[in-house]
């Protein structure tokens, strides 16, 4: 059994319906989006991440972005309640998915909403992206949830992009990579390397030196072989028009197993 699993969610034949806030919609190619999830899933177990299919939710258009509906820590899942009321019937089959793991299960409850692409881990630390998604009672539980397990929470404005891993991820050694337009307050980052393009902001930590990156974001993917990474590269375009990223695809889930 592999130590690192990895939530994902098939791309629901509505994908093209799916919400957009700070871009503009363009046409989404849904069979093509299959595809590239399908690559995209490829590349985690080609990466020794093992893939649990988390069940469909077809009648729900952002069901993929599978990350925005439970944040891990430890042992624990925090099932969120996004902030979006339209995706909220998306958490039930993680939920599952999550309890069949093993997992601790814990709960956003109302009036608190938290969706997992503003949370941002850098080892103990928990930045939550406080903005269009996500409230003060989310971040508030979120906090209450996680401080008694050993996390700092660090409450940080987003109010530029959709959540708070749309600017900003980091690398292995805790640098935040980001664009310095899409943050709020870059100085809340103790270690911060500025990045050439907005996707470069995102990368998925695959073990190692090996760091999951899209294909829009070629300098950064060179920038980052040249401080001693490894890029491995992915094509999400069709995803990306709904303002998705790498990290919003999956859910990793090293911290059970390791």
């Amino acid at each position: 059994m592999s130590s690192k699993k990895a939530l994902i969610r098939r791309p629901g034949p509505r994908l093209a319906e799916g919400l957009v806030t700070h871009v503009e919609r363009a046409e989404v190619d849904v069979d093509l989006a299959l595809e590239q999830w399908e690559a995209y899933a490829e590349a985690l177990r080609a990466h020794g991440w093992e893939t649990v299919e988390v069940d469909p939710a077809d009648d729900c258009p952002d069901a993929v972005f599978v990350e925005d509906t439970v944040v891990m820590y430890r042992n624990v899942a925090l099932i969120t309640r996004p902030g979006a009321e339209s995706r909220r019937p998306e958490t039930e089959g993680v939920e599952e998915a999550v309890a069949s793991l093993g997992c601790s299960v814990n709960w956003i409850w109302e009036p608190g909403t938290l969706d997992g692409g503003d949370v941002l881990k850098v080892g103990d630390t928990i930045y939550v992206g406080r903005g269009g998604r996500t409230n003060a009672a989310g971040v508030q539980q979120l906090r209450a949830a996680f401080e008694p397990l050993g996390a700092r929470v660090i409450a940080v404005p987003v109010s530029k992009v959709l959540h708070l891993k749309s600017a900003v991820t980091a690398l292995p050694d805790g640098t935040v990579l980001g664009r310095i337009p899409q943050i709020d307050v870059p100085s809340l980052f103790p270690r911060f390397l500025p990045v050439p393009e907005d996707s470069g902001s995102h990368v998925v930590l695959l073990g190692g030196d090996r760091l999951l990156i899209a294909a829009s974001a070629p300098k950064t993917a060179e920038l980052l072989a040249d401080l001693g990474h490894e890029p491995v590269v992915v094509d999400i375009s069709e995803f990306e028009k709904l303002e998705g990223c790498v990290t919003c695809l999956s859910v990793r889930m090293r911290e059970l197993y390791a």
